[in-house]
């Protein structure tokens, strides 16, 4: 609950400091005095936006200080622990805003974006103000109204999860269909090169190989006539060769030795080149033997070199990559390809979202049903006591079987009255009066009010077109809903006022060059007067003073 809130330098407000209690608070005050100001204070300090005329005229920057104890508001101490921001069962919040417009927020003395002052705030109080009843003809306030009273926020939650599910799935399909579309053409482009280079089949290294026996093959002649001329002066000259010559000359060196033994050293190196002249003559000759001329397979390896040269052109690649360029377009194709599959695989999971959300959604729905029921009756009776007795209150909840889906499930929601006699039921904004709309709204948020987790209900001047006995009613209402919830309440009317636990005053004062506006907290004797005053105006009597001692409530 609030606890207190702390006011400097906003708008038309010097310095205010307030302590709350628990129950109804009404406010109340002379007309222009500003009774909603410390609402609009803590709207602010809770995350509504802002702006450099909010800060009194002179000075340089205004600050609003909220404090509230959440020590039984589950909700609120998880939020705050989750986000590392707890302080032993208390919230403070404050938020300031200079001159020049901006603004800084503060939670638990932690500096904090203003969404978290949103978020917090939701946790913390409600705020109904004085044109409340006219959003109450939306559809989608309605729903969340007959939300807020059946408190099925497990349902809700696992709708609003599996359409968050089926949601993510469609965006995933339409990117792959989008996906499919572009690729169709580079597709055929890929089949087209991917099945070239399969024919072809060129393996890694093969190329270097093909370039290597064709340029061998292209050369055949020459390496016969030539290795065979070689092998003739090497070993196989019938007149001279070279081992015949490297035998007679370390012959003739071996003879000399036994004159000059230093020849030894020569005759070994002539032994030595005679064995390997002898090993390269052998390894020649079966060179020689292998060599043929091949036309068949020159052609064949021509062609191949060929088309490797005009696939590598083609590519822009060298033709010992192509090996790798093949790959790279198969995996490539097997990506587009897998698109296919995965549209087929998402659409499937697609359709088990759907089924799953349209499961969960149905029992929504049922839920929905059951406390729409109850709801209307509950609305109808406080109708009957808001000076509508002919009154009647339905809640049409229709189902669509075929939905467009979206978070808040497959309902539409009308909320139907009757308010006179003879009257037929139909949708609120066609029959209700602006009174009656006020009135019929009023009821719906004190019952809503009730089931609601907030801790803190505030209504600003919600009563408006409200007077005589259907007031002392609406006051009693709120009363009711202050012996479970922190209740405060902006109104003009004596017979609402005087059904608070306790009550604040707003006054302006001003002295020609400055206006100033204060707000505290009425005694048992001041507030008698002021129901007085608000009973008959500045001049108080003793009738108005006994009229205003019926009303105040004990």
């Amino acid at each position: 609950m609030l606890t207190q809130l702390t006011v400097s330098n906003f708008a038309i407000v010097k310095f205010l400091e307030l302590e709350f209690a628990h129950g109804m608070t009404s406010i109340t005050g002379e007309t222009g005095a500003g009774k909603s100001i410390a609402i609009d204070a803590l709207g602010l300090c809770l995350g509504d936006r802002c702006d450099a005329n909010m800060v009194r005229p002179g000075e340089k920057k205004a600050e609003i200080t909220a404090r509230f104890n959440v020590e039984n508001i589950p909700n609120a101490l998880k939020w705050l622990q989750e986000n590392a921001l707890d302080n032993d069962n208390e919230c403070i919040i404050r938020r300031t805003i200079t001159q020049e417009g901006r603004s800084r927020a503060y939670i638990n003395s932690i500096p904090v974006p203003l969404s978290q002052l949103k978020n917090i705030g939701q946790l913390l109080v409600h705020i109904h103000g004085q044109h409340a009843h006219q959003t109450l003809l939306r559809s989608d306030v309605q729903l969340q109204l007959l939300d807020q009273y059946a408190g099925h926020k497990a349902l809700l939650r696992k709708v609003k999860d599996c359409y968050q599910g089926w949601h993510f799935l469609k965006k995933e399909l339409n990117n792959a269909l989008a996906l499919q579309s572009e690729h169709d053409a580079r597709k055929q482009l890929l089949e087209y090169q991917v099945q070239e280079l399969d024919d072809f089949a060129l393996q890694p290294e093969e190329f270097e190989q093909i370039e290597q026996e064709h340029k061998r093959l292209a050369n055949s002649g020459t390496l016969i006539s030539e290795s065979q001329a070689s092998l003739t002066l090497l070993a196989e000259g019938d007149e001279v060769n070279a081992i015949s010559l490297l035998q007679a000359c370390c012959s003739k060196l071996e003879q000399q030795a036994d004159s000059d033994e230093s020849l030894n050293a020569i005759t070994s190196i002539l032994h030595e080149a005679i064995i390997q002249a002898e090993e390269a003559s052998s390894e020649l000759r079966h060179y020689c033997d292998s060599l043929e001329m091949d036309p068949e397979q020159f052609q064949y390896l021509d062609e191949r070199l060929g088309m490797a040269l005009q696939l590598a052109r083609k590519h822009h690649v060298a033709p010992e990559e192509l090996p790798k360029k093949h790959a790279s377009l198969q995996k490539e194709l097997n990506n587009i390809s897998g698109t296919q599959a995965r549209i087929e695989k998402l659409t499937l999971e697609l359709t088990q979202a759907r089924d799953s959300y349209l499961n969960e959604a149905q029992k929504l729905s049922k839920s929905r049903g059951r406390y729409a029921q109850d709801l209307g009756k509950k609305i109808t009776q406080s109708m009957h006591q808001l000076s509508m007795p002919d009154g009647k209150f339905d809640i049409v909840l229709q189902t669509d079987e075929t939905p467009e889906i979206n978070a808040m499930g497959i309902d539409h929601i009308d909320f139907r009255v009757s308010a006179n006699p003879g009257q037929p039921i139909q949708a609120l904004g066609k029959v209700a009066s602006g009174g009656e709309l006020s009135r019929i709204s009023l009821a719906i948020q004190v019952i809503t009010s009730q089931k609601a987790s907030t801790p803190t209900m505030i209504f600003d001047e919600v009563d408006v077109g409200i007077s005589g006995p259907t007031a002392a009613v609406v006051g009693k209402l709120l009363r009711q809903l202050g012996q479970t919830t922190q209740v405060f309440c902006v109104t003009h009317l004596p017979q609402v006022a005087g059904h608070g636990h306790q009550q604040m005053f707003v006054n302006k004062q001003t002295d020609g060059k400055t206006t100033e506006t204060s707000m505290f907290q009425l005694k048992q004797e001041d507030r008698l007067h002021e129901l007085a005053r608000l009973l008959g105006g500045n001049e108080i009597t003793a009738t108005t003073l006994a009229n205003a001692k019926e009303l105040l409530i004990n």
